[in-house]
């Protein structure tokens, strides 16, 4: 199984922590757009290393599809044809009232975005202008002095996170790959999530292998008590954190744990965070993330995707793990592929 790990994201210590993680074995690393930009660690990891790299994901509805082609062919370029652009819409708050955009239609906007995007890219590796006209985007005017050389790797994949069924059957039907929200189940994969990417894919004129499936997991990973019981406070309080969004309500429905997310969102409201994680009982923990020795995490992440994919996204929020127990991890994920993958 192929494994991607997460850079913490500071520009500063990108290109030496890049380089610590590739000495684990570690097939690749990602960038998740929170306390600094996605794509500038990006830039100095691929510099220090030859380590495949990946935003997973960058916040799209608030950037123009050009700006995006512009990172990704010019990562692409730095990379030397290992970069993935994954892209994300956000909720509503957060685009509005953080980065100062419009909300409207997520959906729609993200097939536009992605869609354009991809078309941009692929204009520019054929030397033609982009002819994309949607309801939202435009872009069908690209001087010559204005268009990027073409690149020999080709362009980079374009993936798209999702959890809803509207949103998953967009990525299905537009996107190079579907980056799934770490805040999922395996129940809730197979229940909701393959099934409207099904649905997208026919939609688009596709076949499953036209779009690539990369989960994202959780992991509290540790060998003694002390070492897991402080590896649990962070990874706990991010699934509180997200088991109290609207917008994750479907994963709990699956479960039959919907009613925690209005009690969990009071709680936010209320900045009462421990009370938060509180609500977060093992059961529920286990069915979201994974934690244990870094064997036994890699056996409980082969099994979460297990025909689903043989690639999988792993972090560890709210406290770094030893290097020789990431070591341990990214060896026995190497060691056996999913049954079915």
């Amino acid at each position: 199984m192929r494994i991607d790990l997460q850079l913490e994201g500071s520009p500063d210590r990108a290109a030496d922590e890049a380089t610590q993680l590739a000495a684990t074995g570690v097939d690749g690393v990602f960038t998740f757009e929170g306390r600094h930009d996605a794509f500038l660690p990006l830039a100095a990891a691929t510099t220090a290393t030859g380590l495949p790299i990946m935003s997973n994901i960058a916040v799209a509805l608030p950037r123009s599809p050009l700006h995006l082609a512009h990172l990704a062919h010019d990562l692409q370029l730095l990379s030397r044809g290992r970069f993935t652009l994954g892209l994300g819409s956000q909720v509503r708050t957060h685009v509005e009232r953080r980065y100062g955009a419009t909300w409207s239609h997520p959906a729609a906007r993200m097939r536009e975005s992605v869609a354009a995007t991809r078309e941009i890219l692929a204009a520019w590796h054929e030397e033609r202008t982009p002819q994309f006209r949607g309801e939202y985007t435009r872009h069908d005017f690209m001087p010559p002095m204005f268009r990027p050389e073409p690149l020999p790797w080709g362009p980079p994949p374009v993936m798209m996170g999702a959890l809803g069924p509207i949103m998953t059957r967009t990525a299905g039907e537009v996107a190079d790959g579907l980056l799934v929200m770490p805040f999922n189940t395996r129940a809730h994969m197979l229940e909701r999530t393959l099934p409207a990417l099904r649905e997208g894919l026919e939609r688009g004129s596709r076949s499953e292998g036209d779009v690539a499936i990369v989960p994202q997991v959780i992991a509290a990973m540790g060998d003694t008590i002390d070492e897991r019981a402080a590896a649990m406070r962070g990874c706990r309080s991010l699934v509180a954190f997200y088991a109290s969004t609207p917008a994750y309500r479907p994963v709990l429905e699956v479960s039959g744990r919907e009613h925690l997310q209005p009690r969990l969102a009071g709680l936010v409201r209320e900045g009462a965070v421990d009370a938060m994680s509180d609500l977060v009982v093992d059961e529920l923990y286990d069915e979201v993330a994974v934690r244990g020795t870094p064997e036994e995490c890699a056996r409980l992440i082969r099994d979460r995707v297990a025909g689903i994919s043989d690639r999988v996204c792993v972090y560890f929020p709210g406290y770094t793990p030893s290097h020789e127990a990431v070591t341990r991890l990214v060896t026995a994920l190497h060691g056996e592929r999913p049954s079915g993958a």
